[in-house]
């Protein structure tokens, strides 16, 4: 993902941000997809393929990929949330303002950085 450039509303970016994540949903999803059908064909065990990586590890890279665009697009859900609340930029914590340059960083910042350094 590209960060977003300083000044973009931060509803563009994160609505930016959430078209990004579903394409990478679709692209993951078909891809398990594929993987799931190849397995359904193979009846040796894929683990000891000496070309390439298996099966296997594939699904669990992609399904890694996938599991994590499926949080960070709840991140932009909530961020979209806390925007129309008017509270997007207030650190959940202390209640102070999240720094823009964070904010360009990570839209889907919940807290300031001193209190993410204290998790």
């Amino acid at each position: 993902m590209q960060a977003p450039d300083p000044g973009t509303d931060p509803r563009d970016t994160l609505l930016r941000l959430r078209d990004q994540l579903t394409v990478e949903l679709q692209d993951t999803q078909r891809a398990l997809q594929e993987i799931r059908r190849l397995r359904l064909d193979r009846s040796d065990d894929d683990e000891h393929d000496p070309e390439g990586s298996p099966l296997s590890a594939e699904w669990s890279r992609l399904d890694g990929r996938h599991r994590a665009a499926q949080h960070r697009v709840r991140d932009v859900e909530a961020a979209l949330t806390r925007l129309d609340a008017g509270r997007y930029g207030v650190c959940e914590r202390c209640g102070s303002a999240i720094a823009s340059g964070r904010l360009e960083a990570l839209p889907t910042a919940t807290h300031c950085v001193r209190c993410a350094g204290k998790r």
